[in-house]
């Protein structure tokens, strides 16, 4: 889990959805800080130029794989990495991981009442965790009280969907509320109901990001960066991205 490869800079950890959930449980046993960032195209290359993300990501415990597209990156550079961990799938795994050890989990991020949805159904799919949450939608006036909540209700596991880069950005400068922060994007639409994912063989044939943007067509807005993520991976070469 120690191995790390550069993509445009920005350091990913080689590391499997199993062993990042291992890394999680040994954090919340232990009562020690973990911060994971799951890292897409478009993440890595914002960081690139925008120097709060490149920190909030740079200084992260684990930087994952998030997408086929950083998959590809590595292995375009020469450094193949195993397996991709999105936000999605690390944060299921957790709920399964801390069901029987009670863990509490605040759910953070989303139009107000998505959070809460959220809350609601994963409570009903893990009876064993206890859940907290709020909206995304608050103001600078209201950051004292809401982290003054999520640090009264002391999470195990605290989930930021914010998106990116606040999210990032945010967990960077909040790591003491919980013992392991992930920033999950949308993933709390998925958890509350409101979305569906792709089918299992979509996302294991690597075209969940289709599904996506067919079900999501103003999404295309974002992919913009892509080209422009795999214009500088070739630029960059095979071989340079060792660490």
């Amino acid at each position: 889990m120690k191995k790390r490869i550069s993509i445009l800079n920005v350091p990913i950890n080689d590391v499997s959805l199993a062993e990042t959930v291992a890394a999680a449980q040994a954090a919340a046993r232990n009562g020690k800080r973990l911060r994971v960032v799951t890292a897409n195209p478009e993440i890595i290359c914002r960081a690139a130029s925008e120097d709060g993300l490149r920190a909030a990501v740079t200084e992260a415990d684990l930087v994952t794989a998030d997408g086929v597209g950083v998959l590809w990156a590595a292995r375009r550079l020469g450094q193949p990495l195993r397996e991709r961990v999105t936000g999605i799938d690390l944060a299921q795994a957790l709920f399964q991981a801390g069901e029987s050890l009670g863990w509490r989990v605040f759910l953070l991020g989303g139009q107000p009442g998505v959070a809460a949805e959220a809350a609601a159904r994963q409570a009903e799919l893990y009876p064993g965790l206890v859940f907290a949450h709020a909206h995304g939608y608050f103001r600078p006036a209201e950051e004292a009280a809401l982290t003054e909540q999520i640090r009264a209700f002391r999470p195990h596991i605290l989930l930021a969907g914010l998106g990116a880069p606040r999210q990032e950005i945010w967990l960077n400068a909040h790591m003491d509320l919980a013992s392991v922060t992930v920033g999950v994007g949308g993933a709390l639409d998925v958890l509350a109901g409101r979305k569906k994912r792709a089918p299992l063989w979509m996302r294991r044939s690597g075209c969940e990001w289709l599904y996506r943007l067919a079900r999501e067509p103003g999404r295309i807005r974002r992919q913009w960066i892509l080209p422009l993520f795999v214009w500088r991976v070739i630029k960059e070469g095979p071989g340079r991205g060792r660490d």
